[in-house]
């Protein structure tokens, strides 16, 4: 179980590294008792234009090399802030603003938190 786990989310990080996601960060909730899934995947786009597309992205990768769908998909008509709920992992995709207004991977203090470097 953990091995899909850890192919699921290096499949997202393929999906937006794609279309040149920054900042991507992986959360590892799996010893935090109360955390509604196992990972958080988090990116920025640069615009909602990219934002959209980071997530298209995400989804075709996923479908295409694991078959695997989200349940929900929040956020795509604005394109601010994209939220896609694969059960056990959830990835957030920001534009800059609102990534440090929510600081989503510092609200789970005792994550494990992995950086992955940009493609430039």
């Amino acid at each position: 179980m953990k091995k899909k786990k850890n192919e699921l989310v290096q499949t997202i990080v393929d999906g937006l590294q794609d279309k040149k996601g920054r900042d991507i960060v992986v959360a590892d909730l799996t010893e935090i008792a109360d955390a509604v899934c196992s990972h958080f995947v988090i990116c920025t786009g640069g615009s909602p234009q990219q934002v959209a597309a980071l997530a298209h992205s995400v989804g075709d990768t996923c479908r295409k090399q694991l078959s695997a769908k989200p349940i929900a998909v929040s956020g795509l008509r604005g394109s601010l802030w994209v939220a896609m709920d694969y059960a056990d992992v959830i990835v957030h995709i920001f534009l800059p603003d609102m990534r440090s207004f929510y600081d989503i991977e510092h609200l789970w203090a005792d994550a494990q938190l992995t950086s992955i470097p940009n493609l430039d």
